[in-house]
């Protein structure tokens, strides 16, 4: 019997997985006592730890009772889907995570589906049962639903049901009768996930996730699904279509805690890195070197979104970045290709810009922030969706749509919805707030969340998830208002900005360096209007009386990046560089944009 168990904790975003695995990590003893770990010890990267989101799958290992415990811990957004979806391949079993206020979310409908297809065996958690207003049976009622329509298998439906509270370390069966640790959940993990199986005969292994070492290059993970791997053993690596590589094993590594340790031979059923393999992509798979077989090719969701990828053009280009080369734009973005599955690199008719496919805002804008903090200046175009013509007939994404809002705000955001062609379905009481569901195209809910938290108050919780192609809905309103222009290129100056606040709001603060053709505010009309901040005061030595009060300005709205991609419209860029975000017109100069007006008009 071999002690090894291989488990997915995948749950919505936000309901506690990453701290789960902190908890588990601690409880297991990993750390010496005097270690100092802080919070979150998964969520390593910076963007991860700013945003408290995953964005990339991690490995950890633990010992409990003599048995080796593998976790992978999942990004629970749906962006990140093609992530999720990869490696559950490693995976025999599933911790599926719940809120026991918010309930079954659209991202855990998304990710069990692909679990439950996977023929996993479920383990759910019921988490956040300190919560006020928390209600653990409906969930677990609203779970077993879930399960049900979901076409769960006998085995499948008849799931144990663990309650606890991460955050408080603490884990039971009833969840009225808390416990001091978690090891409740780690006895049902080892009671209910099968070991995984012992597969006889030649090598197969996939690779279902990348590392990459400035040693020793890129490290192929993935689990051995047949046979023994060991080092220095001549393998054959058999592509997606089919071609066949020789190659050879320089080392091995099994997880163990938080990182790796030398392996001489791994046994199937056990997850492995392995270093020496050139040239490999996720969903290869790695076999004997005489008589290779292929394992099935993994199957990820099309992209739903594209954006246009371009080199930086402004006046201020090359001031902050370090690579600002089309040939630097083209070898980061094929380099990312490489290991984010969900992403397609299409290059156009003009050598210096591509298309970037991708699942939704929040993917494309990690992979900019991502550039940005590398060094890369770039200028990203205004994301389009994804048009299929389907039985001679024009389809585009449709997404599910769920606002939990106060009950007294409902009406603004059905309102704020169905203008953007979005169809209500749901509408039902939870708590104290207001359940909402809708089905809406996916170029609906571009600039959505803005308007939906603003005529909230804020109070607005929502999340989406890709529905089907369906035909085309219609001609969705744009933005209203239109912008502010600078004619210019310069300083603003406090005289300038305080004359013109009667225009609309700026997005900038006084002496900040501008360009002609910067976007500079909105304005209160619904056309685009020049004009001048660089001008300062007439200083003569002549005063009119009563004219020298002091300049009162009003705070600068700031955009963030996902903000700004919502924001703007089809003649506009966002430039991106390591220290700024600004909005542009196309083209910067107002004749220009005259002329080529009629291009942008849909």
């Amino acid at each position: 019997m071999q002690k090894i168990r291989n488990i997915a904790i995948i749950a919505h975003v936000d309901h506690g997985k990453t701290t789960l695995v902190d908890k588990i990590l601690h409880s297991c003893s990993i750390f010496r006592d005097n270690e100092s770990t802080g919070e979150l010890i998964l969520d390593n990267n910076d963007l991860e730890r700013e945003r408290g989101i995953t964005i990339v799958s991690k490995n950890v290992s633990v010992m409990y009772k003599d048995v080796k415990i593998n976790i992978i811990d999942t990004p629970g957004h749906a962006d990140f889907g093609g992530e999720v979806e990869r490696v559950l391949k490693m995976a025999d079993g599933v911790l599926l995570l719940c809120d026991a206020f918010e309930g079954a979310m659209p991202q855990t409908r998304f990710v069990t589906q692909k679990a439950l297809a996977l023929g996993l065996k479920p383990i759910v958690v019921v988490n956040k049962v300190d919560k006020e207003n928390c209600r653990p049976e409906e969930v677990y009622e609203q779970i077993f639903e879930l399960f049900f329509n979901l076409e769960a298998t006998e085995d499948q439906l008849d799931f144990p049901v663990i309650y606890g509270s991460s955050k408080q370390g603490w884990m039971s069966t009833d969840w009225k009768k808390p416990t001091t640790d978690i090891f409740p959940l780690m006895d049902a993990i080892l009671e209910n996930i099968p070991p995984a199986p012992i597969a006889e005969g030649t090598l197969q292994m996939q690779i279902t996730s990348l590392d990459y070492s400035s040693f020793v290059g890129r490290i192929a993970i993935g689990r051995v699904a047949r046979g023994t791997i060991k080092e220095g053993m001549p393998v054959s690596l058999v592509k997606r279509d089919g071609t066949i590589q020789k190659s050879r094993i320089k080392e091995l590594y099994t997880f163990e805690g938080l990182g790796k340790v030398k392996a001489t031979e791994v046994g199937s059923g056990d997850i492995c890195a392995v270093v020496g393999i050139d040239g490999f992509d996720i969903g290869d798979t790695i076999a004997d070197f005489e008589k290779p077989e292929q394992l099935e090719v993994i199957h990820i969701d099309e992209p739903t979104m594209n954006m246009l990828f371009t080199i930086n053009t402004s006046p201020f280009f090359g001031k902050e970045g370090k690579f600002v080369t089309s040939r630097h734009l083209r070898d980061r973005l094929y380099k990312e290709m490489e290991k984010n599955l969900a992403l397609k690199v299409v290059e156009t008719e003009s050598p210096d810009s591509y298309l970037v496919y991708g699942r939704g805002i929040l993917h494309l804008s990690v992979l900019i922030e991502t550039m940005r903090r590398e060094g890369y200046e770039l200028q990203v175009g205004q994301p389009q969706v994804i048009i299929k013509e389907i039985d001679g007939v024009k389809c585009e994404p449709v997404e599910t749509l769920i606002v939990d809002v106060p009950g007294e705000v409902a009406g603004k955001v059905i309102e704020l919805v169905t203008q953007r062609k979005g169809d209500l379905l749901i509408m039902e009481p939870k708590g104290d707030l207001q359940h909402l569901e809708f089905d809406i195209p996916a170029r609906g809910i571009i600039g959505l969340r803005n308007n939906v938290l603003t005529a909230t108050g804020g109070e607005a919780i929502m999340a989406h998830r890709f529905k089907a192609y369906e035909p085309w809905k219609g001609v969705i309103p744009g933005r209203l208002n239109g912008v502010l222009v600078s004619m210019d290129t310069g300083k603003t100056t406090a005289f300038a900005i305080d004359k013109l606040q009667d225009r609309g709001r700026f997005h900038i603060d006084p002496g900040v360096d501008v360009y002609e053709g910067q976007v500079l505010g909105e304005h209160i009309r619904d056309n685009d209007l020049v004009i001048n901040l660089t001008k300062g005061k007439q200083l003569t030595n002549m005063r009119a009386s009563g004219s020298d009060t002091n300049v009162r300005i009003a705070p600068a709205i700031k955009f963030s990046l996902e903000e700004s991609m919502e924001y703007i419209q089809a003649d506009e860029y966002i430039e991106v560089t390591p220290q700024s975000i600004r909005m542009r017109k196309i083209f910067l100069n107002e004749n220009e944009r005259r002329i080529n007006a009629k291009k942008f008009q849909s």
